[in-house]
């Protein structure tokens, strides 16, 4: 039961991770907003768009492999992702003078946590 309402977890974090990569292709100034940054011009919204949507559709797409076929090498790289987002983040804060945004990186470190979580109970073998 606990592994259901798990995979469960993951699989809808890993579809929210999709929507917001579809997003940034599709509605790139919201996208933004919902980040708090704005939509750059030029070759800056080229890269803006180009890498915010492949982070989360890799997120989202790696999340949804790792909860459909339970093998845990699925998990590896969005917990890497989400788990040097939230330290960049830290350290933006702390040497470049950013804000703290820990309504970003809070989310982003229990996404992890429960991405590790679901790759030792949902893996292969279980």
């Amino acid at each position: 039961m606990l592994n259901r309402v798990l995979r469960a977890i993951v699989a809808l974090s890993g579809a929210l991770f999709v929507v917001i990569g579809l997003r940034w292709v599709t509605d790139p100034a919201a996208a933004a907003e919902a980040l708090g940054m704005p939509l750059l011009s030029g070759v800056g919204r080229s890269t803006q768009i180009g890498d915010m949507a492949a982070f989360f559709l890799t997120l989202g797409i790696t999340i949804l492999m790792g909860a459909i076929t339970g093998q845990r090498a699925w998990f590896h790289a969005p917990i890497l992702l989400l788990g040097l987002a939230a330290g960049f983040r830290i350290v933006a804060w702390l040497v470049h003078d950013a804000a703290l945004a820990m309504h970003l990186i809070a989310p982003e470190v229990i996404v992890a946590a429960v991405l590790a979580l679901a790759a030792i109970r949902l893996g292969e073998g279980r």
